[in-house]
């Protein structure tokens, strides 16, 4: 049998000493806050924005503008079989309400109510007084379109659903486009800038596919 090593006793003393060292270097390491952690979940800088700023008013007044259109489309899923207009109704729906819920969740965090008494669009410099026929800002359908979406079936929904859509997505890119250039924060700046690129895309496709019913916005 192999006998064990035996180190002499004041290396097994440093040996230990250093142990303890380290062990207490990695204590205080765990124990001091990191330089580098994150900020909280739902904003990039340690202050919220104004209550006056694009970015509460832009997170605002899309989630209501994307409301509209989530329910639009919806409705025209139920109003055709066409593969195409249901493809892009499922695309809208989903898009727009994880960016609504993104927005909402930013309002949430920031300490800014969801809905407030100033007129829609107050933040981009031209504030909106709404109508009173359900279209709250520019490019939004009136209650009385919905209702027309409600009634229609196969190509007439089709068609109503396409040009209230294009109409709905020019409004918005052109309110994205404002917040892009105009937001404090990285969240709203970078989302509004993505909303440009995604509706001005549909706004293309939607062309197309009225041009193959005949139809024009």
């Amino acid at each position: 049998m192999t006998s064990a090593v035996r180190l002499p006793r004041p290396l097994v003393l440093a040996g230990a000493v250093v142990f303890l060292l380290a062990l207490g270097l990695v204590v205080l390491t765990i124990g001091q806050p990191s330089s580098a952690a994150p900020s909280p979940a739902g904003t990039s800088s340690s202050a919220a924005p104004a209550e006056d700023s694009a970015d509460v008013g832009f997170a605002r007044d899309m989630s209501i503008h994307h409301q509209q259109a989530v329910e639009m489309s919806f409705i025209v899923r139920d109003r055709t079989d066409d593969e195409d207009v249901r493809r892009l109704a499922y695309d809208i729906i989903n898009t727009q309400a994880n960016q609504r819920g993104m927005m909402l969740g930013w309002l949430e965090t920031w300490g800014r109510p969801k809905s407030s008494e100033r007129p829609p669009m107050e933040w981009m410099g031209h504030a909106v007084t709404p109508t009173g026929d359900g279209s709250l800002m520019p490019g939004m359908a009136t209650d009385a379109e919905l209702d027309e979406l409600r009634g229609a079936k196969g190509p007439a929904a089709e068609i109503l659903y396409l040009r209230l859509m294009t109409v709905h997505h020019r409004a918005g890119a052109e309110m994205a486009r404002a917040a892009a250039g105009s937001a404090v924060t990285k969240e709203i700046g970078n989302l509004a800038a993505g909303m440009v690129r995604g509706q001005r895309s549909e706004i293309g496709l939607m062309a197309d596919m009225l041009t193959r019913r005949g139809a024009t916005v």
